[in-house]
């Protein structure tokens, strides 16, 4: 074995084995056990032991979920930004849920949760979480009082929210031994062009790599152990309304509404206020109470755009307030 390659590779992947494996079979065709890699790393000096970072607790098919977010630094296309990551996670069968946000309200929990559920079509009866704000409007652990809009979400749903108790994270173990996955797993190694391009990866690992891997020592692979434990969960209905946010807009005289830091036309030519109906990855555009256009929101970063619908001619006009590039006026200007 090439000691450089494996030095390379080891500091790539932040000194997380495991990870180091994947990309010399995967990348480098290098078959090789990982047993023997990871005597390899600790004949060089590379690897170290670390405590576990959770204990052990008995399962049981179709009991609860867990959710929990954590922050993290990522490169996103050469540029380091803080992310939060949002993970779901079925206790008996493992099965895992990703998503990264710039940032985390109630709002996303409740897209996030429609996203991975409606994903499994199952849910749990229970969901531990931790005392976060997002969900719980007093009290703590078993004397928590959810807030009455995510308790009414979560009935939707199948499932009730509990709070484990204060200074018990061990009660979500499952959740807190994921995100040590993600660190060492999932984000070592591996780039990231946009936060489109990182939720895409994110969401192979979680749904397609780790659902086929053997788990710890159990061996128990996630979407087998899933097939079983799919009968003790709650089937979702077909359809179940996604969450969304209402905006009152006003139409400036060019037929454009702003949101967002864009500009959405709105066909016709009532120039009235309208409501926006945000949801996790679309606008609708209601007028009187009837829906006259709807988008796909663009990517993450993009300000200061025209959108129009789709087959439809491109407005004449731009919007009144859309600011203007002033790269040609200053050209001008240092030419006089």
């Amino acid at each position: 074995m090439d000691v450089e390659l494996l030095q390379r590779l080891y500091q790539e992947c932040d000194g997380y084995a495991q990870r180091v494996h994947e990309k010399l079979v995967e990348d480098e065709h290098i078959q090789i056990q990982y047993s023997t890699l990871t005597r390899l790393l600790r004949e060089l000096g590379l690897r170290h032991s670390r405590e576990p970072r959770c204990e052990r607790v008995p399962d049981e098919p179709g009991a609860e979920m867990q959710h929990d977010t954590s922050s993290y630094w990522i490169l996103l296309g050469g540029a380091r930004v803080m992310l939060v990551a949002s993970l779901l996670y079925l206790r008996y069968s493992k099965r895992r849920y990703l998503r990264f946000y710039r940032s985390f309200n109630r709002f996303r929990m409740k897209c996030f949760f429609d996203e991975a559920l409606m994903f499994w079509q199952h849910a749990a009866p229970v969901c531990i979480i931790d005392n976060t704000n997002l969900a719980r409007l007093r009290g703590t652990g078993k004397d928590a009082v959810m807030v009455p809009e995510m308790e009414a979400f979560a009935q939707q749903y199948g499932f009730r929210f509990v709070c484990h108790e204060k200074g018990h994270a061990n009660r979500k173990a499952g959740e807190e031994r994921s995100f040590w996955t993600v660190e060492t797993n999932f984000l070592p190694g591996r780039q990231f062009q946009s936060l489109e391009d990182l939720n895409q990866q994110a969401f192979e690992w979680a749904t397609v790599r780790m659902e086929q891997r053997p788990v710890a020592k159990s061996r128990l692979i996630p979407a087998q152990a899933f097939e079983y434990e799919r009968h003790c969960l709650v089937k979702l209905p077909a359809h179940l309304p996604a969450p969304y946010l209402v905006h009152d807009r006003d139409t400036d005289q060019y037929g454009y509404a702003a949101f967002d830091g864009n500009y959405y036309w709105v066909p016709g030519r009532n120039r009235e206020e309208v409501k926006v109906f945000e949801y996790a990855a679309r606008l609708k555009i209601y007028q009187r109470g009837q829906s006259v256009a709807e988008y796909a929101l663009p990517a993450d970063g993009i300000r200061n755009q025209v959108f129009s619908p789709a087959g439809m001619p491109r407005p004449a006009r731009q919007p009144r307030n859309r600011k203007q590039p002033a790269q040609e006026e200053e050209k001008r200007l240092r030419a006089m």
